[in-house]
């Protein structure tokens, strides 16, 4: 399934959790890409191994950080995988129902990062408001 990078972050969240985070935001990001990564190789491998008990943690662990960037899809995503593997560790039951749901995880995870990455970083030529400098004004 793919988005449109509009609908992938909320934006004005994302804008908080930069503001709230200050200085520290852009190793915060970088922590977020750290522990997204591990936790999605863990929830593939808890699939591959049928245990739904180790889906719950690295899928809580994703929910909670791609909600502190305004990821609500990718958040979103990893709650529909710990509840389903939270529900099945109560039946005792195999955690076959959360396939379909943990073989867009990895997709979704790397293509929102891509757009959180690309916002955070200083590097990246952002359109002026004013036309900028050396650019006639619209205004004119």
């Amino acid at each position: 399934m793919s988005f449109e990078g509009s609908t992938l972050v909320d934006w004005a969240a994302f804008a908080q959790a930069r503001s709230e985070l200050g200085a520290g935001f852009v190793r915060i990001l970088g922590y977020f890409r750290e522990d997204g990564i591990k936790s999605v190789a863990a929830i593939e491998q808890a699939m591959r191994g049928s245990s739904a008990a180790a889906m719950v943690i690295p899928a809580h662990t994703l929910k909670g950080e791609a909600r502190q960037f305004g990821a609500d899809p990718l958040g979103a995503l990893a709650e529909t995988i710990e509840e389903i593997a939270r529900d099945c560790v109560e039946r005792q039951d195999t955690c076959e129902e959360a396939l379909e749901h943990v073989v867009r995880l990895r997709p979704l995870f790397f293509e929102t990062l891509a757009l959180l990455e690309r916002e955070a970083n200083p590097l990246v030529a952002r359109r002026p408001a004013g036309g900028g400098f050396g650019r006639k004004s619209s205004a004119l």
